[in-house]
């Protein structure tokens, strides 16, 4: 039986305008990036392309016209269905809210600015947490996530 390939993906959000250093290094070697909203300008998807290839939504702070950003991204990697949006669709996101709406494998949001990996049924739920101004007193942060076999591992990495 092949070996299945392994795909990494940089998943980030909430960088408000503010591409932090450590950005760089945490998401070295991926090969996609997933912007989850809330970029604040063309310039931050710019340095992350730096990096590798970017798909970008549009958060709440976003404007709803820039073509760089889209409402929503659904896409198939590793096997898996992957939904990308800001979360600020269902108002105060969380799993439960996003499960409602969204029956993607992997469904990755923003918003809130705090960091969360969560199996709930056969869905798994990601908030890489904010990656720009530290705000509410959490931790800047973006997440590395490994799909391979049909499965996703996330890793937080903390950028302060």
């Amino acid at each position: 039986m092949p070996k299945s390939r392994v795909h990494l993906v940089g998943l980030i959000s909430d960088t408000h305008g503010l591409l932090r250093a450590g950005v760089h290094d945490a998401l070295e070697g991926v090969e996609l990036i997933l912007h989850a909203g809330d970029v604040g300008g063309d310039e931050i998807l710019h340095e992350l392309q730096l990096i590798a290839p970017v798909r970008a939504v549009y958060g709440n702070t976003d404007p709803q016209g820039d073509p760089s950003l889209t409402e929503r991204i659904d896409v198939t990697i590793g096997g898996l269905r992957v939904h990308v949006s800001h979360g600020h669709e269902v108002g105060s996101p969380t799993p439960d809210k996003l499960a409602a709406r969204y029956d993607a494998d992997v469904v990755i949001y923003g918003h809130t600015h705090r960091q969360l990996v969560v199996q709930l049924g056969d869905q798994l739920f990601v908030n890489p947490g904010s990656a720009g101004a530290r705000r509410f007193n959490l931790s800047p942060s973006v997440a590395r996530m490994t799909i391979a076999d049909g499965k996703a591992e996330v890793r937080i990495i903390d950028l302060t």
